[in-house]
């Protein structure tokens, strides 16, 4: 006996809040990625390991939110908890991977392909491993055709991101990447989940309506939650992505001419006090 799937029990509020949450992760884990172009060399890991994180967790969130939506007519679904939380894991770790492969080593096209392909690959396992942590009173099948097809959509939307994580400049452009970058990755996910067929075990079977879990999921999506409000905190307030990656580079040969004349004008005699009357223009003449 087969089960009656419905993708979209609450309609287009999960695909909706799903997409938005892909979109918001790419969004700063592109910006993070920009800011170890201008970061001193210390902070690069920092910056890498953060854009991997929000990128992971953005991933993650939006596919359980996209599953909170997902329900049998026939059975109650839950969740195995630590599978659940491996795919996580796996989603982080494997982001991380392909960022910093192309964070050290740069955009060249063989460079991109393998980063593209291990994250690809990782985003997929993380996908279906959360399928896999499903519980419910039958298997579940999937079309192979359809799978390869979700997988080889994850590999292209994992080099789309990277290549733009290291090539696309300027905060519109980084939004107008991470919504490309959002319709693809949920473009994988429910691929993948097109890809589902239900067989139910017929004398366990219930006639009534399942359950999608939500009271087991939304307590999990709050820790990636928390931790992208966060991460988007750390980057609105960080001084070179609010200046402009552009400005700040300006702002650097600037400051160090102003810093070349002031001394040679100490050492033409000149007093510091004159010099900064000098530099304040003539609006501070009346002062």
């Amino acid at each position: 006996m087969n089960g009656t799937i419905d993708g979209f029990q609450y309609g287009l509020v999960t695909p909706a809040a799903a997409y938005l949450m892909a979109c918001l992760g790419s969004l700063l884990g592109l910006r993070c990625v920009v800011r170890t172009v201008h970061g001193e060399p210390g902070w690069k890991p920092g910056w890498l390991a953060l854009g991997s994180a929000s990128l992971g967790c953005g991933i993650w969130t939006m596919h359980f939110i996209a599953m909170t939506g997902f329900t049998l007519q026939q059975t109650r679904i839950t969740y195995d908890v630590p599978l659940t939380v491996a795919s996580l894991a796996v989603a982080i770790i494997v982001v991380a991977v392909g960022v910093f492969i192309v964070g050290y080593r740069g955009s060249a096209p063989v460079t991109l392909a393998a980063a593209g392909g291990v994250t690809g690959l990782g985003v997929a396992a993380m996908h279906y491993l959360g399928m896999y942590a499903m519980r419910l009173n039958g298997n579940i099948h999937y079309d192979p055709v359809i799978v390869t097809l979700s997988v080889v959509i994850a590999v292209v939307a994992a080099t789309a991101a990277l290549w733009a994580a290291v090539s696309v400049r300027g905060l519109l452009r980084s939004l107008g990447a991470a919504l490309v970058m959002g319709a693809a990755v949920c473009g994988m996910h429910y691929t993948g989940m097109a890809a589902v067929s239900v067989h139910l075990h017929t004398a366990q079977a219930s006639a009534a309506g399942g359950e999608s879990g939500t009271s087991l999921l939304l307590p999990m999506l709050l820790g990636p939650l928390i931790f992208l409000v966060l991460a988007g905190v750390i980057v609105m307030f960080d001084p070179v992505l609010i200046l402009g990656e552009g400005d700040w580079n300006r702002s650097k040969p600037t400051a160090a001419a102003a810093s070349a004349t002031e001394n040679a004008a100490l050492g033409a005699g000149t007093e510091p006090h004159d010099l900064f009357r000098a530099q304040e223009g003539p609006w501070t003449a009346g002062r």
